[in-house]
């Protein structure tokens, strides 16, 4: 069995190609490239270098993870018998999926990262920003609304059609302004780098193919941050804490249950009504009241409102095993015996 060596071809043309990279592009090994389509193969082509590619593999496969798949399998199959260099964009450690499958074959294959240039560096030059700061690096075709930190730098690879974009700017303007401003940057570092301010909700008003493309989203202002669960634990832990609300430093779980129950009340009215105006506004206001509570018991020392989120969602993961374990109830005949089969046992646990 051979060895596989995994280079990176930079994030843009020939300049940002590392010098102990094109060497050993330069040698003797078989070279397996991820795609053609990177600034750099062109040159190297040119000089002579034999390549063979995977970009049909791309055109025989609808979904990503079956491309990766299938191209983790012909290297280790080309690797039988000999040494090889397998090249991918950027940084091999860097949203690499390919790589991360091959890594997981060890020790079954040997893998060796030899390095290369990601297009990070270059990207935060492009716009100014200090990852000190923190930043999130998410895949446009797999971008989570959830996940979104927005009080953070956020970069958007894989930006590459109006399609993708498109799709991109819908998912953030669920929790960003449609008026934020967003970059779009185009071969960050090379010669042809290109930085487009735009709002948000132009951001895919673009024309063409752009592989080297990647969307900046600067981090909103904590006051922005209107639709983050982050930002309402900052406002309760700025009302509840020392120099904070006089009042609500004053109340307990017993003074403040009817409140719970008015805001209760309040909320049934509404959707008796089918008023979701005010449906919005109460079950806020319900929400509010359980950080009070949870406050109260973080002041006292009994419990906090970490412990809370993880009992909730341990009960939620253990009760739904037909959502997360593959365990059949289709009907809500069956959830219910499943869910009266769980509690028994939960009641058997603490016995």
């Amino acid at each position: 069995m051979g060895k596989i060596t995994v280079v990176g071809l930079g994030p843009g043309d020939m300049a940002q190609l590392p010098m102990g990279v094109y060497q050993l592009l330069k040698g003797t090994q078989p070279i397996f490239l991820r795609t053609k389509l990177h600034p750099v193969v062109e040159t190297l082509e040119q000089e002579g270098l034999e390549f063979e590619s995977f970009d049909a593999v791309y055109e025989a496969n609808a979904q990503f993870e079956g491309v990766y798949e299938k191209i983790v399998q012909q290297l280790i199959e080309a690797a039988k018998t000999q040494d090889i260099l397998y090249a991918v964009p950027g940084h091999p450690m860097v949203a690499e999926k390919s790589v991360q499958l091959l890594l997981e074959k060890e020790p079954a294959i040997e893998v060796e990262i030899k390095g290369g240039k990601s297009f990070l560096d270059d990207l935060f030059q492009a716009v100014r920003i200090d990852p000190v700061e923190g930043f999130q690096l998410l895949d446009a075709l797999d971008l989570n609304q959830d996940e979104l930190e927005l009080g953070q730098h956020i970069i958007v690879m894989q930006v590459f059609n109006e399609y993708i974009a498109s799709e991109v700017k819908l998912t953030l303007m669920e929790k960003y302004p449609d008026d934020h401003l967003v970059a779009l940057v185009h071969a960050a570092g090379s010669q042809a780098e290109k930085v487009e301010w735009v709002p948000l909700f132009e951001m895919d008003r673009m024309e063409g193919v752009h592989n080297l493309t990647s969307l900046y989203v600067p981090p909103l202002a904590q006051d922005e941050q209107t639709k983050s669960f982050q930002t309402l634990q900052y406002y309760m832990d700025a009302i509840t804490g020392e120099g904070g609300d006089v009042w609500i430093k004053e109340q307990t779980h017993e003074s403040l249950l009817p409140y719970l129950q008015e805001e209760t009340a309040e909320f049934i009215e509404a959707v008796e009504k089918e008023d979701n105006e005010n449906m919005v506004e109460e079950l806020g206001d319900i929400l509010m009241q359980v950080l009070y509570h949870t406050s109260f018991g973080e002041r006292s020392g009994y419990f906090s409102l970490e412990e809370v989120l993880e009992t909730v969602n341990k009960k939620l993961r253990r009760r739904h095993p037909h959502v997360f374990d593959g365990v059949k109830a289709e009907t809500v005949e069956e959830v219910d015996v499943l869910w009266q089969k769980i509690k028994a046992e939960e009641k058997r646990d603490l016995q």
